[in-house]
């Protein structure tokens, strides 16, 4: 599937500003990146950073006072791996490589030990594997209300839950802490949304599951086929769209994606599990 997306953002810069950027699309194995554009006004020094175990792309700029603004483009080429959910088991902890403890522990906005016994109470019994994942899922899309406003950039899982309500990057920190609460592997995602009305930057998690790490999105807003990743980390704090340090204000931010390959929208798919993820024994494969 062919994508084409980008972002346009605007800000007021009242005094010297530096900005930590992740909004390009991560280099995968699974996603090609066919073009791509990066544009700064003013046209400042930039500073990129790819982390080498998760291959976020992190942009830094140091902004002095006065309008600025970043366009980003590109066009995409995306391979999904489809599988029977009933077919992909959970891994024993016993079996799991090192360095997914990562995604096993509590972060930031995943306060998964905080949730244990209720994650164990309402979903213990379910079958192990994608099936139980997908339960969560499904649990948090009813019991859960999307409401912009009802949470902010410090809002952590656990509070999400009381409130029962939030967006996705809230819906995305439960998910990820309910898995690790059952000691299931999981990692936020930030990503470039196909079909989500209105565009704008969405939230996922991916559970680690068989070898491989699968894409759930509790929202159930866009479809998994469309989801075009930008970055991946324990929570929200490490792959935020920006991070500014300094006196700015935000101005505009439009996000945009499209299907570039005359498709039209990905076909909706409930039974399959997708993976933009080639299988491998590591917390950083791609």
């Amino acid at each position: 599937m062919r994508y084409t997306l980008g972002c346009s953002l605007s800000y007021n810069i009242l005094s010297d500003t530096t900005f930590i950027f992740n909004i390009q699309v991560a280099r995968l194995k699974s996603l090609e990146i066919l073009s791509e554009t990066l544009t700064l006004k003013p046209d400042l020094k930039r500073e990129i950073y790819i982390s080498p175990d998760l291959q976020n792309r992190y942009l830094g700029v140091n902004v002095p006072a006065g309008q600025f603004s970043l366009e980003y483009n590109a066009e995409v080429e995306l391979t999904v791996h489809r599988a029977d959910p009933a077919t992909i088991n959970e891994t024993p902890i016993s079996q799991l490589p090192l360095d997914i403890l990562p995604f096993l522990l509590p972060s930031r906005f995943v306060s998964s030990d905080r949730l244990t016994p209720f994650a164990q109470a309402e979903f213990g019994a379910h079958p192990k594997g994608h099936q139980r994942v997908n339960a969560i899922c499904n649990w948090i899309h009813d019991h859960l209300t999307y409401q912009p406003g009802t949470s902010d950039g410090e809002t952590t899982a656990d509070e999400s839950l009381l409130k029962r309500a939030g967006v996705c990057r809230d819906f995305a920190h439960i998910g990820t802490a309910f898995c690790r609460a059952l000691g299931i592997p999981a990692r936020f995602v930030s990503c470039y949304a196909h079909g989500l009305v209105p565009s704008d930057f969405h939230a996922v998690f991916e559970a680690y599951l068989d070898g491989r790490w699968w894409l759930f999105d509790a929202t159930r807003q866009a479809d998994l086929d469309g989801l075009v990743r930008i970055g991946v980390g324990r929570d929200a704090a490490e792959i935020a769209f920006s991070t500014p340090y300094g006196n700015m204000q935000p101005v505009n931010q439009q996000i945009r994606i499209a299907r570039s390959d005359g498709l039209g929208s990905p076909p909706q798919r409930t039974v399959d599990a997708i993976s933009t993820e080639l299988p491998a024994p590591h917390a950083g494969a791609a």
